[in-house]
């Protein structure tokens, strides 16, 4: 847990690495990690992506909290802690997947978008609430939500942001955020996606 802590801490923006060839993995977490990420997320409806999670995991180690998207069943959680994984993201909030991952000791971060979802993730013991889509929801809902959610519980804002909205959804409210196309697709090379994160984290250090 100290590390996510600490990561969470230190640069809360997790890259999602949707459509990442397992060729590409480690080049490509090098150049998030070189920028300063320290939390890469592989969703599991992309190509191979346990040999790409195995690939990171054995790459950085503990310098960074490696983990899986779009986890749907229980299998997928321990498939995912098999490659060396330690954060499981998921669309819902489905409690088995929660159980299993909380079981095994990861950080469980579910979809949510209204306040039932919300608190029922957080009797679950999810880690981090993932509001997605959070373009839809905008930083007034977020900060909406902020004001009745526990002081302690921590949310990412995921879907749509960008370095333009990064800042109005850190200041409703939002502890970290999830970032996708914005920041990575599979025909990008390394040097635009290194263009793009250095993009994020200027906006990140303008806050």
């Amino acid at each position: 847990m100290t590390l996510w802590t600490d990561a969470l801490s230190d640069n809360p923006m997790i890259a999602i690495l949707r459509g990442l060839e397992p060729d590409r993995a480690v080049e490509t977490a090098t150049i998030l990690v070189e920028a300063g990420f320290r939390i890469i997320e592989v969703p599991l409806n992309s190509p191979d992506p346990l040999t790409s999670i195995r690939a990171i995991s054995e790459a950085f180690g503990n310098r960074i909290v490696t983990g899986a998207g779009t986890v749907l069943c229980p299998e997928d959680v321990r498939a995912v802690k098999a490659a060396g994984g330690s954060l499981i993201v998921s669309p819902n909030v489905d409690e088995a997947v929660g159980a299993a991952a909380k079981t095994s000791g990861m950080i469980w971060a579910p979809g949510v978008f209204s306040p039932t979802e919300a608190f029922r993730a957080l009797q679950l013991g999810a880690d981090l609430l993932k509001f997605f889509p959070a373009e839809v929801l905008g930083p007034a809902g977020i900060k909406a939500l902020r004001a009745v959610l526990p002081a302690d519980a921590r949310i990412a804002a995921v879907g749509g942001v960008t370095p333009v909205t990064l800042a109005d959804f850190k200041l409703a409210g939002a502890d970290g955020f999830g970032l996708g196309s914005g920041l990575f697709k599979p025909e990008l090379t390394g040097a635009e996606v290194a263009l793009r994160a250095k993009g994020f984290l200027s906006a990140l250090r303008a806050i």
